[in-house]
């Protein structure tokens, strides 16, 4: 379903600022009191295009929404003023009073952000003077209406501070961290107590706790995986014969802790093949997403309570074509931002397509 949306308030529905301060997320909104150790994941694939994309791992699914920003909507931000005209910008956001909060996001000029949550290590500020202050909730609409390149964000970023303003009374800031990037290379955004740094990301992978220095360390541990059969080390003159495929990724971290994941999506992300077509190209990113996805009543958080995997998206960042599935409907719908008036001046936004579809052959 198509929505038209106005900077006027056109999509506040009852209730959705209460169920939204109850139930949190990862991506720009309210979260419950004390810190929630939501997780996701986030990636980068290269073949003859450039992908990015994420999981959104949660244990509540609400009204997220494929969103598209034209070229000519207003964006106003607390600290910096209003920008007028800026690219277009499309991703999965919480549509508030017509303003799109983005969890992640990429504009025409083929630069996408995506925020996964950071609890403990995130430390916004107060605003300070002599630097660009912009709201946690701000920033990826605020890189992606001014930057075309990782370069430029990296720039960009390296002047600002990460306030703690809310959006509102009820959509306070949740803890975030954020990883960039374009067709070359990606960053990680991190602002703790010791400050904003950017870190080069060289896997093109991005978890959540702990900090990005911290995760990148802990690969080493895991140096002597590869994806062949690999090779008897045990001990010299002792032949230890392979009895399965797969067993040079024997120690692959498996369970669902963000360390783990790190590294098991750093390692399949790095070690993945496929041809360039669109096709393929798209399907192998969802599957590498697919590697460290969440099932239902694997991580049991209460009575009845479980997180998973509410959606994951792929955005070509060379096309301007928004990908996503859902926990409930594993087809791959899309959202082509040049389909859309990129002039224009009112958000665009789709309902998620939910429900498995299924495609009959007798």
């Amino acid at each position: 379903m198509k929505i038209a949306i106005s900077t006027i308030m056109l999509l506040k529905r009852t209730g959705l600022y209460e169920k939204t301060s109850q139930i949190g997320h990862t991506g720009q909104t309210g979260i419950r009191k004390g810190r929630q150790f939501h997780m996701c994941t986030a990636a980068s694939y290269h073949t003859k295009c450039h992908y990015f994309g994420r999981n959104l791992d949660l244990e509540y699914s609400y009204h997220e929404q494929v969103a598209v920003t034209p070229r000519n909507y207003p964006l106003p931000f607390r600290h910096l003023g209003t920008i007028e005209k800026h690219p277009a910008i499309i991703g999965m956001a919480f549509v508030v009073e017509g303003f799109p909060l983005y969890y992640d996001a990429m504009n025409e000029k083929g630069l996408g952000m995506a925020g996964l949550n950071f609890p403990y290590n995130c430390d916004f500020r107060e605003p300070a003077d002599g630097k660009d202050n912009v709201a946690s909730f701000e920033l990826i609409l605020w890189v992606l209406s001014k930057c075309s390149t990782v370069d430029e964000a990296r720039k960009l970023l390296s002047r600002a501070n990460i306030t703690n303003d809310q959006f509102s009374e009820k959509l306070p800031p949740n803890p975030l961290h954020w990883m960039v990037s374009d067709g070359e290379k990606s960053i990680v955004v991190e602002q703790t107590k010791s400050g904003l740094r950017i870190y080069d990301d060289p896997v093109g992978v991005m978890t959540n706790n702990p900090t990005f220095g911290m995760q990148m360390n802990r690969l080493a541990d895991y140096r002597n995986l590869t994806a062949d059969q690999g090779s008897c080390t045990f001990a010299p003159g002792l032949d230890l014969s392979a009895y399965s495929r797969g067993m040079g990724g024997m120690g692959l971290p498996g369970d669902l802790s963000s360390a783990s994941r790190f590294v098991k999506v750093a390692f399949t992300k790095m070690n993945s093949v496929s041809d360039d077509s669109e096709s393929a190209s798209i399907s192998q990113f969802f599957h590498i997403l697919g590697s460290v996805e969440q099932q239902r009543g694997a991580c049991r958080l209460g009575k009845d309570t479980y997180e998973l995997t509410i959606y994951s998206s792929c955005c070509n960042l060379d096309k301007g074509i928004y990908y996503y599935t859902t926990y409930e409907n594993s087809q791959i719908s899309a959202v082509d931002m040049h389909r859309e008036d990129l002039d224009g001046d009112t958000v665009t936004a789709y309902d998620l397509v939910k429900g498995q579809q299924i495609r009959w052959q007798n």
